[in-house]
């Protein structure tokens, strides 16, 4: 292997590898081995199981108080195929992919070769140094992804905000009843009101039951005392339910929908 190659590819991995063969096998493309056995493929297939491995280890350990739906839906935003190959080009992993000829006319490496070889080389990473290795590679990188993840996972979805804080702080979660509807099949409009620990909170219209149930959720959270009011017009949540907020503008009874007519 190129000593120079091996340099920058363990300067990028914070590790200095006992196996350089294993290293240079983390970056050797099918196109250029003469069996892909001798390509990363293994590792990539290892690799894959070890970043989901650390990812859910990750958000299980910064995040207590979520649920495994609200868990799973943060991995799938944070480590997509999308998400691998930016992290690879953004550190220079892409460069260092050792490709056949027919692949080095090409301006651009497909996508799935830079996430590929993130996977091959966090194999080779842990196969080398072990799992200690692997996270003090991945995470400072996962945590800025992670945090990404939970704000636009949470964006606007108040009815998330709310299960989370009624199982943190009573132990069971609201539910929603329709009190009222109005209106045609095909454009059906519904009156619905949360009820948490025994309590029945402010009815919210909307034209469907999803909006409906989110205006719920949030007079809920505003009734919990959960959010702040701002002087620009902006409503916060408070950090003990959540660190989302409401856009300028934003309909106060939520969504922007008309309904003043069911008031």
């Amino acid at each position: 292997m190129n000593p120079e190659v091996k340099e920058h590819a363990e300067s990028i991995l914070k590790h200095q590898f006992n196996d350089p063969d294993l290293l240079e096998l983390a970056l050797r493309h099918a196109s250029i081995s003469e069996s892909r056995l001798d390509s990363n493929e293994r590792l990539e297939f290892l690799g894959d199981a070890i970043l989901g491995m650390i990812v859910c280890e990750r958000i299980f350990n910064r995040f207590p108080s979520y649920l495994e739906g609200e868990m799973t839906k943060i991995k799938s935003l944070a480590v997509s195929r999308k998400i691998c190959a930016k992290i690879a080009i953004e550190l220079g992993l892409h460069e260092l992919i050792v490709v056949g000829k027919g692949m080095q006319t090409q301006d651009d490496l497909p996508q799935s070769l830079a996430a590929a070889v993130l996977e091959s080389v966090i194999a080779a990473l842990y196969i080398d140094g072990g799992m200690q290795a692997v996270r003090d590679f991945l995470e400072p990188l996962l945590d800025p992804l992670l945090d990404d993840a939970v704000r636009s996972g949470h964006q606007h979805n108040f009815k998330s905000v709310l299960q989370q804080h009624a199982q943190r702080a009573l132990g069971h979660s609201p539910s929603y009843r329709i009190l009222d509807e109005k209106g045609p099949d095909h454009a059906k409009a519904f009156c619905i009101a949360v009820e948490l620990n025994g309590k029945q909170h402010e009815s919210c219209w909307g034209k469907s039951k999803k909006a409906a149930e989110q205006r719920a959720a949030l007079n809920a959270l505003r009734e919990l005392g959960l959010t702040v009011e701002r002087e620009n017009g902006q409503t916060r949540m408070k950090a003990e339910a959540s660190m989302i907020s409401i856009p300028e503008g934003f309909d106060e009874d939520g969504f922007g929908e008309d309904l003043n007519d069911n008031d």
